[in-house]
């Protein structure tokens, strides 16, 4: 299968939510100071229903190149990011499954930074959570849900069965660390279910996935492959995407029209002022 895929930033570490079908997330995590010592970072309590208690939002600095989703402790720092990429993170979708929208939600990247209401690390549920309250806040997002039908890739089992590991911690957040060189990706997924690397995909691809697997399960396992096959020059790259997948994981990639929810823009504003 030919691989379509929209250019990835540089990977630093992931941010996933277990539901079916968002991005990614793509994110970074800011390195710590040289001078100081990370410390294991307190979880928010599960119970909390966590908002911005202050969000600057600003124009992206275009002298950084710094890209992603990122959170260490209570901070939590967007960068580069339009607010399509905004709502797919909080709402688990791929940019065709917003309509409606205004070029600039598009075409307009921001760079936030906040912390919550409540104290601890939000979890990756808590963080989407947060980008809703804060999309209905600042942005003044209003929207409803309906359900059309799409070209997507349908995530299946793959003759064989699936070449995936039970997770160790299966009550653990979902995560996954990754790195890049060139066009190279190798990611490592832990507590991982379907709908995790669903995620992830659906921020590149150029048509949303969805998990037609059957799998319930949370699994811990790796992948490398190659996002940009025709323009690698190394006789030694790992396959693309597709071919990694049904390779490495078990699984394939079916091309298929399938109805999948769609979020309708009736009304968002540019920012509100800090």
């Amino acid at each position: 299968m030919k691989s379509h895929l929209r250019p990835l930033p540089r990977i630093l570490r992931m941010l996933f939510i277990a539901i079916a079908a968002i991005s990614t997330a793509h994110a970074q995590t800011a390195p710590p100071a040289p001078s100081t010592q990370t410390l294991p970072a307190v979880p928010m309590s599960p119970a909390a229903d966590p908002s911005f208690a202050v969000a600057a939002i600003k124009p992206h600095d275009p002298t950084s190149s710094r890209q992603g989703f990122s959170t260490a402790g209570d901070r939590f720092t967007i960068r580069n990011e339009t607010v399509s990429s905004l709502i797919c993170f909080a709402y688990a979708i791929h940019p065709h499954q917003i309509v409606d929208a205004p070029d600039w939600l598009r075409a307009d990247p921001y760079d936030i930074a906040g912390k919550p209401d409540a104290e601890g690390e939000p979890s990756l549920s808590q963080q989407q959570g947060m980008i809703k309250k804060l999309l209905a806040d600042r942005f003044q997002l209003k929207l409803h849900i309906e359900k059309r039908e799409l070209p997507v890739y349908a995530i299946r089992v793959a003759k064989g069965g699936p070449k995936l590991t039970p997770a160790a911690n299966p009550n653990a957040e979902p995560d996954q660390n990754g790195n890049g060189h060139g066009t190279e990706q190798d990611q490592t997924y832990t507590s991982a279910s379907i709908d995790n690397l669903v995620l992830g995909m659906n921020f590149f691809l150029d048509r949303p996935a969805v998990n037609q697997t059957g799998l319930t399960g949370r699994y811990d396992f790796s992948i490398r492959y190659t996002y940009d096959v025709a323009n690698t020059t190394d006789p030694n790259a790992p396959p693309g995407i597709f071919t990694a997948v049904q390779e490495q994981l078990g699984l394939k990639f079916e091309p298929v029209r399938a109805p999948v929810d769609v979020l309708v823009i009736d009304h968002i504003e540019r920012p509100s002022p800090n």
